[in-house]
C-alpha cells in the first residue's frame, strides 16, 4: 500500500509559501514548521557541530520541528561549488537519524546542464501526475513569489517614511497572509493589488523629518532573506529611516539557481562584470554578487551598504576580505555583520544606529575632507 508523504519544507523568507503552493497544488501533503524562534535555533544548535554554518543550524532545529507534527520528507534545494551548502542536505539527513528523526530528503539541485535528471525528480515527487499538472503547480507557486517579493519590495520603500513605527510591516503582514491564502491566479492577483494599495497609503512622517538615506544589502542568500536569522535588519534599517534595497529577493533565488543554472545560463553577468576589477572568479555562495552588487550600490548613487553573513561562511569570508577595498575606491561606507546564534539583538542594533548616524553625517557634509577622514576612523570603530 501506497504511503502519503508528508512533506515540509525549510523557511527562508517567504520560501515556504511558495514552494507550499505548489505542491498543494499537485495534490500533496505538506506540514510547515513553525517559523524559526529561540526554540528552533535552540535544537539546531544542541543537534548540530558546532561550526557548521548558522543557516544550516537554524534548518535542523526547523526541520525537528516539523518532524515533532508528522512530517516524515524534506524537501530541501541543494547547491554546487565551493559553498557548503551542497553539503547541507547529507549532513542534515545524518543528524537528524541521530538525532532519531527518520525522514526522506528530497533534493532539488542545479544537475548541471542535465535537463533531464531534475524533470524526472519533480514527476516522481508529484506521483506520476501528467506535465500539463505540474506546469500548472510551477506556475500557481512562481506567480506567490512574485507576489512576495513585489510586497517586499514596496514596504521597503515605505517603511522609512511612515509616521507610526510598525505600520508598514503590519500591512505587509497582513497582504502576505492574503496571498498565502490565494486558491487562483485571480485571487493572487486580486491579493497583491489590495497589499500593493494598503501599504502605499502608510501615514507618512512630514519631510523635515525624513533622513533620505539608501543602503544596499549583500551577503549570504540565507542571511539576506531570513528575518530571523537577520535579526529584523530590513525592518530596523526602515525604522532608523532609510530605504533599503535587498540584492536578492525570493524569485530571484529560485530563478537563478534552480532552472538558469540547470541549462547552464546566467541572468547575473553585469554582477559579475561589476566585480571584475575586485573579483573575477567564483568564490561560491554569494561572494561574487557581494563585491558586484556593491559596485553597483555605489554606481547607482547609494548612500552605504551591508553585507550580512553568517559566521565562518567562506564565500562571505572572501567578499569580506575585498569589500574594504571597494569601499575606499568608490567612497562607498561598508558594514560587515556576521552573525550566529550567540550575536544579541541589543549590540546589533547599535551599530546600526551608528552607522545610519555615519551616513546621515556624511550626507549633510559630502565633499568636505576633514569630515570624509572623521567618517573613514568611524567606518572602522563600527566595523
Amino acid at each position: 500500500m501506497h504511503t502519503v508523504r508528508q512533506i515540509t519544507i525549510p523557511h527562508m523568507g517567504n520560501l515556504a509559501i511558495g514552494v507550499k503552493a505548489a505542491v498543494e497544488d499537485l495534490g500533496l501533503n505538506v506540514i510547515l514548521p513553525p517559523r524559526p524562534s529561540k526554540r528552533t535555533l535552540d535544537l539546531g544548535v544542541f543537534h548540530s557541530p558546532e561550526f557548521v554554518c548558522f543557516p544550516l543550524k537554524v534548518n535542523v532545529g526547523n526541520f525537528i520541528e516539523a518532524a515533532e507534527l508528522g512530517a516524515d520528507t524534506i524537501l530541501m534545494a541543494g547547491g554546487v561549488g565551493p559553498c557548503r551548502f551542497g553539503y547541507y542536505a547529507q549532513l542534515q539527513r545524518e543528524i537528524l537519524f541521530d538525532a532519531g528523526y527518520e525522514v526522506d530528503m528530497v533534493l532539488l539541485e542545479p544537475p548541471q546542464g542535465k535537463v533531464s535528471e531534475l524533470l524526472r525528480l519533480i514527476r516522481d515527487l508529484s506521483g506520476g501526475k501528467p506535465w500539463s499538472r505540474i506546469w500548472r503547480a510551477l506556475r500557481f507557486g512562481w506567480e506567490k513569489f512574485k507576489a512576495l517579493d513585489d510586497l517586499d519590495r514596496a514596504a521597503n520603500k515605505v517603511r522609512h517614511l511612515e509616521a507610526e513605527g510598525g505600520t508598514t510591516q503590519s500591512r505587509l503582514e497582513q497582504a502576505v497572509s492574503m496571498v498565502d491564502a490565494a486558491g487562483t491566479m485571480e485571487a493572487i492577483k486580486r491579493a497583491l493589488s489590495d497589499g500593493i494599495e494598503a501599504i502605499g497609503s502608510v501615514p507618512r512622517c512630514p519631510e523635515s523629518k525624513r533622513k533620505g538615506l539608501r543602503v544596499g544589502i549583500v551577503g549570504e542568500v540565507y542571511m539576506i532573506l531570513e528575518p530571523f536569522a537577520n535579526q529584523r535588519l530590513v525592518q530596523q534599517l526602515g525604522e532608523l529611516g532609510a530605504e533599503v534595497e535587498s540584492a536578492i529577493y525570493i524569485s530571484d533565488w529560485m530563478r537563478s539557481n534552480l532552472f538558469l543554472k540547470t541549462l547552464r545560463v546566467s541572468d547575473r553577468d553585469h554582477v559579475e562584470q561589476a566585480a571584475k576589477p575586485y573579483l573575477n572568479y567564483f568564490v561560491g555562495g554569494d561572494g561574487l554578487e557581494s563585491v558586484g552588487e556593491t559596485v553597483n550600490y555605489s554606481s547607482r548613487g547609494f548612500d552605504g551598504v551591508i553585507q550580512v553573513a553568517p559566521f565562518t561562511c567562506m564565500p562571505e569570508l572572501v567578499a569580506e576580505s575585498i569589500l574594504p577595498l571597494v569601499s575606499k575606491d568608490l567612497s562607498i561606507p561598508v558594514l560587515t555583520l556576521v552573525l550566529d546564534e550567540h550575536s544579541g539583538e541589543a549590540g546589533l542594533r547599535t551599530r546600526l544606529e551608528a552607522f545610519i548616524d555615519l551616513l546621515h553625517h556624511r550626507k549633510l557634509h559630502r565633499g568636505t575632507s576633514d569630515s570624509a577622514k572623521g567618517q573613514t576612523k568611524a567606518l572602522n570603530a563600527i566595523g
